[in-house]
């Protein structure tokens, strides 16, 4: 016997329609869609956007608009810029969504763990003790406690006042 999880927010990830190219440069050339594609905040040289399949509620990434695929290469005033939005973003989990910690990081190539390794991008993660169980460990599941949507409006809502 099976037990069902219902997760109907992928429904739009297995028959919706596919973005051609860069997922992220998408993002990045098409500011009249921000709700639609979960953008939080937009700077002068990056962005801040919710990844749409996160590890937990909450999960969002600090994006250069430049296509660059080594860290290395990128200009110093868009790394200050993407620190500056990453430690705005941390604040902005502890205080909005109750954060008790985060993780934030980059996987720089697809050795790394990189499942867009083209584009860099900061993952900034919400924890919460005991966030996680066996059904992530054991059955490569995630169950989220809250709708994806209800946290990216609430954390729309506060973002100019962390951001800038």
């Amino acid at each position: 016997m099976f037990d069902i999880l219902y997760a109907p927010w992928r429904s739009e990830y297995v028959t919706g329609k596919k973005i051609e190219g860069c997922v992220f440069c998408h993002a990045a050339q098409h500011r009249d869609k921000d709700e639609e594609l979960g953008v939080l905040h937009r700077g002068e040289h990056s962005f801040a956007i919710m990844n749409r399949y996160p590890y937990t509620p909450g999960h969002f990434m600090v994006i250069p608009y430049r296509h660059i695929d080594n860290l290395e290469c990128l200009e110093d005033e868009v790394w200050m810029e993407m620190s500056r939005f990453t430690k705005a973003g941390v604040r902005l989990l502890k205080e909005v969504i109750n954060a008790e910690g985060v993780n934030i990081g980059m996987n720089l190539g697809a050795a790394a763990g990189a499942g867009i390794a083209e584009h860099i991008h900061m993952h900034l993660v919400p924890r919460w003790q005991r966030d996680t169980n066996f059904i992530t460990s054991i059955g490569h599941t995630r169950v989220y406690s809250t709708d994806f949507f209800k946290i990216y409006k609430k954390l729309k809502e506060r973002a100019p006042e962390y951001f800038g």
